[in-house]
């Protein structure tokens, strides 16, 4: 087995730590009280590649590797999960079924909007009051009349969705009944300006402040048929495989805010004097950190094992949830962690670790709870199925 990176993702790696370390970090407290989406940093990474990570060139991306892309994520998040879920949901939910499931000219158009001209972010509006994790809840319909889709019902919690730069978002909408009377489920490409989609305020969030999650609202909105992304009826399949890869990037971005509170950690420790020396030199204190070092690397390797095995287009479904329910719970008791050894300082907001304490609960939520994921894990173990044939399965019950 080989541990090293290779050059490319050794250098999307380090340029991304470079940029978080002078671009973002210095400015993440400051976004988060102010609850302001950064407009120019989002450019400066369009510009920078970091955007169009996964993207192939043709369409104007930079086309590195899905590892790559993880660790660039990883380092960005880091530094603050509103620029990462930003750039997670841009790349991932965004951008990944457009490339996965579009038609050439779909590509072209909306993947080079978005991607060469650097001026546009894409969503993926999936979740509703009653259906996320139970997708055949879905209720926004969609009927196709005269060669349009005639697209009714509202979406919620919908990242990159409202935002000056957002291009449109692809809907997932129920457009039938299948033979077995479950929903046929169909993915839906409305652009941002279309009459009758209309988006609510901004959420007002415990963590991810200064990233952009909304309400969406469907009134009669018309869509010509040609903006089917991908088989009509096909928008299941299509959506568990791009949350597949996206528990993979929220793995990585947990990972990141998991190093983030080691960081903050260890320099306390080695700062903090009481009874005459560091804090540092304590057992209890050293014991939370050599814990807190032991998760963050077994987070990250298995983060980049599921990232390995999608390059190499093997199954990776057990084990993005193994990586993104392990991840995120390592994140939360790293915070957890961080604060204590911060003592009374951790639990004031003019530290690190009270914003990281705040923003680390969304990540055992986001794309798949912690508890649909342990299911999908089960599952697969019991029926001794890849985990995707698994949660079909689970799901179409």
């Amino acid at each position: 087995m080989n541990f090293d990176y290779t050059p490319d993702q050794r250098r999307w790696r380090d340029a991304a730590r470079e940029f978080a370390e002078a671009e973002i970090f210095p400015v993440a407290a400051r976004l988060d009280k102010e609850q302001k989406f950064p407009y120019e940093i989002v450019a400066k990474m369009c510009d920078l590649g970091f955007m169009g990570l996964t993207v192939p060139e043709e369409y104007g991306g930079t086309e590195c590797d899905f590892v790559a892309y993880n660790l660039a994520l990883e380092e960005i998040s880091r530094a603050d999960t509103s620029v990462g879920i930003t750039m997670e949901a841009h790349v991932s939910l965004g951008c990944a079924p457009l490339l996965a499931y579009g038609t050439k000219e779909q590509k072209e158009h909306y993947l080079g909007e978005v991607i060469r001209g650097g001026e546009k972010l894409w969503a993926f509006g999936l979740t509703e009051e009653n259906a996320g994790t139970d997708a055949g809840g879905t209720e926004t319909t969609a009927d196709l009349q005269n060669g349009e889709w005639l697209v009714n019902g509202e979406k919620k919690w919908i990242t990159n969705s409202g935002t000056d730069i957002t291009g449109g978002v692809t809907v997932i909408a129920k457009t039938g009944e299948r033979e077995n009377g479950k929903p046929e489920l169909t993915a839906i490409i409305i652009e941002q300006d279309t009459p009758g989609f209309t988006r609510g305020p901004g959420y007002e969030k415990t963590g991810w402040r200064a990233s952009d999650q909304r309400q969406l609202y469907f009134r009669d909105v018309r869509v010509p048929e040609k903006n089917t992304l991908g088989a009509r009826g096909k928008g299941f399949r299509q959506f568990l495989s791009t949350l597949d890869a996206g528990r993979v990037a929220v793995g990585a971005l947990s990972v990141g805010l998991a190093q983030a509170c080691l960081d903050e950690a260890l320099k306390r420790a080695k700062e903090r004097r009481q009874f005459g020396r560091s804090i540092s030199e304590f057992q209890a204190i050293q014991f939370k950190l050599a814990d807190m070092a032991m998760e963050v690397e077994l987070a990250r390797n298995m983060v980049l094992k599921a990232a390995w095995l999608k390059d190499r287009g093997r199954p990776f479904g057990r084990e993005a949830s193994m990586a993104k329910v392990f991840a995120s719970e390592t994140a939360k008791r790293a915070a957890d962690q961080a604060v204590q050894v911060w003592g009374g300082e951790g639990f004031m907001e003019t530290s690190n670790v009270a914003r990281y304490w705040r923003q680390v609960k969304i990540n055992e939520i986001g794309e798949g709870t912690s508890e649909i994921n342990r299911q999908i894990i089960a599952r697969s173990l019991l029926s001794d199925e890849p985990a995707t044939a698994a949660k079909q399965k689970m799901l179409a019950q």
